[in-house]
């Protein structure tokens, strides 16, 4: 096995592990709250320790994703669309990574 298939392999069982314990916490989180108006969810977002633990949870979802995603392309995606493909579904998921962090930023200092 190569070190790439032994770091990937590695990658995609700790994001599993991650989202095990983060995605319970985030569903809870999310029904321990009165309501799931704007004002409430914003609030909550703004405490930094929930921001960095959503944060957390969303960069491993994707990271999985982003993971699970390129298998999919190396086994299902040949030819000459092959490497065009992995770019744009890796842009993609670096490009969510980045809208998810400043969109919990902005609600986390109060700016949304």
């Amino acid at each position: 096995m190569s070190r790439h298939a032994t770091n990937h392999w590695r990658n995609q069982r700790l994001t599993a592990i991650s989202l095990l314990a983060l995605g319970p916490w985030f569903l809870l989180k999310l029904l321990s709250l009165p309501d799931l108006g704007y004002a409430t969810v914003s609030s909550w977002i703004a405490q930094p320790t929930q921001a960095l633990l959503l944060l957390l949870f969303a960069w491993c979802a994707l990271w999985h994703s982003a993971q699970g995603v390129q298998v999919v392309v190396e086994d299902y995606v040949g030819g000459r669309l092959h490497r065009p493909t992995a770019r744009l579904l890796q842009a993609a998921h670096w490009a969510a990574a980045l809208v998810v962090a400043w969109a919990i930023w902005a609600i986390a200092i109060g700016a949304a």
